[in-house]
């Protein structure tokens, strides 16, 4: 699979099968439409191509009205997305600078400028609610008479449905807030899990006793937060056991910074610049600020104990 931080050049260019979309999670409905992409790929001769977008347009518009709390709780990072994307059998990928320019985009400059000119789309999947151009001032019927004047197919893929509800990404978030993983599960056809590569940190829990491996992550609102029961994938043959926080660190910073930090059972190597995947199995509670460090060992210790017992209840 092949990525590009925005339009390719001209050399690179070339006709494209294309679908539109954020794809956070890359869940089944998501899965749904990218077989659908697939098939018109097979059908055609050309490649497929997926267009996403970094920072999410909600993010960057939250941004720009100061509330970062209008954003959506990210469910994957960029990493994630893109294997997940390479994993559905995506050819390319162009990952879209969403910006002031671009969000300035008329809906006709948008079809010329990055779909006809840009990515010489020949079939366009997006989803019914879909909308582009600023303001979102196209819509679907729009960008289906603007394919059949510019010579590319419009094809859209309704809501999917598991029964009554929809499977999107704003269920998934419910569900991993909820620290409900057998459900998410269930909607992303795969555990969840966060991957990055290991990073020093500021080494304070070595000398608490519970030593962590570290993964930053590049965005400050994920879907969840709290300490949970997880498995570390990339350290060795198999998952290892271990107990995890993610958030800001409340006890000891202030800088609002997210980080992953996994403390692995029974393991002591030096793996920093590792590329590693923690799956999440079990929430135990929410992240907390403690009086002092001695208060955080002691609720770093019984969050060890939990995580253990349900290990050793699994065997």
């Amino acid at each position: 699979m092949k990525v590009f931080r925005g339009l390719p050049n001209a050399a690179s260019r070339a006709p494209c099968v294309l679908a539109i979309g954020n794809f956070d999670g890359l869940h089944r409905g998501h899965q749904m439409l990218l077989s659908q992409l697939a098939a018109a790929a097979r059908i055609r001769g050309i490649n497929s191509a997926v267009m996403t977008f970094e920072p999410h347009p909600r993010e960057f518009f939250a941004l720009q009205n100061g509330d970062i709390s209008q954003a959506p709780a990210r469910i994957a990072n960029l990493r994630d997305k893109l294997q997940a994307l390479a994993g559905a059998g995506v050819d390319r990928v162009i990952v879209e600078r969403f910006n002031a320019r671009f969000a300035a985009l008329s809906p006709r400059e948008f079809v010329e400028k990055i779909l006809v000119e840009g990515l010489q789309v020949k079939w366009l999947l997006v989803g019914e609610d879909f909308g582009y151009g600023a303001n979102r001032a196209g819509n679907t019927d729009t960008l289906a008479a603007e394919g059949a004047a510019r010579g590319f197919e419009v094809a859209t893929l309704p809501t999917v449905r598991e029964g009554v509800e929809r499977i999107s990404s704003s269920v998934v978030r419910e569900a991993l807030h909820a620290g409900d993983f057998s459900r998410v599960a269930q909607l992303l056809g795969r555990p969840y899990a966060i991957s990055g590569h290991v990073i020093h940190g500021r080494k304070l829990g070595r000398t608490l006793g519970f030593p962590t491996i570290n993964l930053a992550l590049p965005h400050r609102r994920p879907a969840l937060s709290g300490i949970f029961v997880v498995q570390v994938h990339g350290l060795a043959s198999k998952p290892l056991p271990g107990v995890a926080s993610l958030g800001i660190r409340p006890t000891v910073e202030d800088s609002g910074r997210v980080l992953l930090e996994t403390h692995v059972f029974d393991y002591a190597q030096d793996c920093y610049g590792k590329l590693v995947q923690v799956e999440f199995l079990k929430k135990l509670r929410d992240e907390e600020k403690y009086a002092d460090l001695s208060a955080l060992t002691a609720a770093i210790a019984e969050d060890s104990k939990q995580a253990q017992s349900y290990f050793q209840g699994r065997t």
